[in-house]
């Protein structure tokens, strides 16, 4: 007996019945549902290393938790970096971050770990980003528990050498530890739960936003003490000058013994 011929393999329902979209009318959701920090100590790192990029850097497209597309067509291959940073491409505000329209990857990410992120921080995105050829890869850990309980530094950085990110070294300056990011131009080091840039051009650190506010509203009230000096020194001046006057216009009392 002849063996039945095999029978035809059946598409899959949901994919057949799809519609064959061209790749720039497929959609890209811009959220991928999940929260942008687990806790307070993350969400401060994470702003407050965006906003001192943003101070250093203020032509540089700096975007916190912004989802990242590296393949056109293929919207499940994304992922979202807590800190990216892009040269020459503009500042103007993005739904995403998609590498064939901008026309390079992000050339400089961040990291800022958690219990929860920890292990895909150092592993998946860790691959994912050096296949996209993101030139710097850094991680911090703002409490130092998550790093410590695996023996590794609270703040790491990484270079991208022939496909695979290589470890940047501590260097000394100022009897400080320091990390040098050459895309960013800055040197990194920790300070507490956040991270500290330095601008090694200018030989300053550069502010965080709340020392540049507390700066301005010195200076606001140090101007309105001034102000108010001033307007107290120009009413005694006004009083003194009226007293003047009084005394030149009243009559003089004849000097006794003469008649």
């Amino acid at each position: 007996m002849e063996e039945d011929a095999a029978l035809p393999t059946l598409p899959d329902t949901a994919a057949a019945l799809a519609p064959k979209l061209p790749a720039d009318d497929v959609f890209y959701p811009c959220s991928d549902g999940r929260p942008m920090a687990d806790n307070m100590w993350q969400a401060e790192a994470m702003f407050g290393a965006s906003g001192d990029i943003k101070t250093a850097h203020p032509s540089a497209l700096v975007a916190t938790d912004i989802l990242v597309y590296p393949e056109r067509g293929n919207p499940r291959n994304n992922i979202a970096p807590d800190v990216l940073v892009a040269f020459g491409l503009g500042t103007h505000k993005r739904s995403s971050y998609f590498v064939w329209k901008e026309g390079k990857p992000p050339d400089w990410l961040l990291e800022v770990a958690s219990p929860s992120t920890a292990a895909k921080d150092l592993e998946e995105k860790r691959c994912k980003y050096a296949e996209m050829g993101v030139p710097e890869y850094w991680l911090f850990d703002p409490q130092g528990d998550v790093f410590r309980r695996r023996g590794e530094p609270q703040l790491q950085g990484f270079r991208l050498v022939d496909g695979e990110y290589k470890p940047l070294d501590t260097v000394q300056k100022n009897n400080r530890t320091m990390i040098c990011s050459d895309v960013l131009g800055l040197d990194l080091r920790t300070e507490g739960e956040l991270i500290r840039f330095h601008d090694p051009a200018a030989g300053r650190d550069i502010r965080h936003r709340d020392e540049t506010e507390a700066i301005v509203e010195r200076a606001i009230a140090d101007r309105r003490a001034a102000q108010a000096r001033v307007a107290e020194l120009e009413a005694a001046l006004q009083a003194l000058r009226a007293g003047s006057d009084n005394d030149e216009a009243s009559p003089q009392e004849p000097s006794a013994g003469k008649r």
